[in-house]
């Protein structure tokens, strides 16, 4: 029986003042005017496009913690069907991301309750760590190693009596406008990676930072950039590159950041064009007649790509007969279809859409891996 353990404690990094190498600092201004280019290319379609980014990033975050679950699971779990535990949790990992980026965005600034209220729309209906939604630990936890004992843990961080002075000293440093934008990304993901602030969660709520940190800096106005999709494929290199920070090497993961971001970017831009141009796809196909259940359920579809029968039927603002005849040619022509198989309570989802998620992973990933 282990009687103690050392633990890691990360250094404060409000006032760092670190310059990575000059090729890290080149990468990253690539990588970032390719994140703003994507953005503006969604700019006029935001809310679908948000929708479907911030969906790619918080699926591809989840499957960095070996949470997985395929595209019609996820669905139905967005339709609020939660039979698959691990389509729940990536449900829950969108509304963390966008819990946490929306906030920061318009307040322009990170605030500790940004955190704790990401991290409750994260775990608040997990089984297991519901209780601990929302604050930061009072116990010992650790990475890697056995769920009994940190013996042979990759990482044991600090003690939970030490973590509020170093939320503190992270906020402030995330805060800061004088910090190049990929570095700050990188090492404030890092940083609350080393805090291991929650009980669980820790890399999905320290993943969505990197996304706050775009959107608080300017670099995104309109969209989240799947970033995590990039770090699914060097997974491993992900982690060893958060092994190098603890050492005090930041640079091996501010070169990744900007190779995923780059690559996430560069791909997103092929998902943009072809989801922008799918409502008048539809349209011309369909050919809706003007003030018709089918015309309405067009751009509803486009900006909710999962409904219910009910969530139909009200934005199609048309009778329940007319509603399942649009819902039927919509259905026949392939845009959308049924997805649990039932009498009651069904499900659509606009299938274009769904199968553009999946792909848009795996570009970004055969881009990773090239």
């Amino acid at each position: 029986m282990l009687s103690s353990v050392d633990a890691t404690i990360p250094p404060m990094i409000a006032r760092l003042d670190y310059v990575p190498p000059m090729p890290t600092i080149v990468a990253s201004e690539h990588a970032l005017l390719a994140v703003a280019q994507a953005d503006t290319e969604a700019e006029g379609h935001s809310a679908a496009m948000s929708r479907f980014m911030m969906r790619t990033e918080s699926v591809a975050s989840s499957k960095i913690e070996r949470i997985t679950a395929d595209a019609v699971d996820f669905a139905k779990a967005l339709a609020g069907n939660r039979s698959n535990t691990s389509a729940t949790s990536m449900v829950a990992a969108s509304s963390a991301l966008h819990s946490l980026v929306t906030v920061v965005g318009e307040q322009g600034r990170f605030e500790l309750e940004d955190l704790l209220a990401a991290h409750r729309a994260l775990m608040r209906d997990d089984p297991h760590e519901a209780s601990y939604a929302g604050r930061p630990r009072d116990m010992q936890n650790w990475i890697g190693g056995s769920d009994y004992s940190p013996r042979d843990a990759l990482h044991v961080p600090p003690a939970p009596a030490r973590v509020p002075a170093l939320l503190d000293d992270l906020l402030s440093y995330l805060n800061r406008d004088d910090v190049p934008v990929m570095t700050q990304a990188a090492i404030g993901h890092a940083q609350f990676e080393s805090i291991h602030a929650f009980t669980d969660g820790n890399g999905r709520i320290g993943r969505a930072l990197v996304s706050a940190v775009f959107r608080r800096r300017g670099v995104t106005r309109n969209a989240v950039v799947p970033l995590a999709s990039g770090l699914l494929a060097k997974r491993e290199d992900y982690f060893a590159a958060l092994g190098a920070y603890r050492r005090g090497e930041p640079a091996p993961l501010v070169d990744l950041f900007a190779r995923s971001a780059q690559a996430a970017a560069t791909s997103s831009r092929v998902s943009i064009i072809r989801i922008k141009a799918l409502p008048e796809e539809w349209t011309a196909e369909i050919q809706p007649r003007a003030g018709s259940a089918a015309q309405a359920l067009i751009p509803a579809f486009y900006d909710h790509p999962v409904m219910t029968a009910s969530e139909i039927e009200q934005r199609s603002g048309a009778s329940s007969q007319a509603t399942y005849t649009a819902i039927e040619r919509l259905a026949r022509a392939g845009f959308i279809q049924e997805i649990t198989g039932r009498k009651r309570d069904r499900v659509w989802v606009a299938a274009e859409l769904l199968a553009e998620l999946d792909d848009l992973d795996r570009r970004i990933q055969a881009v990773m891996l090239a």
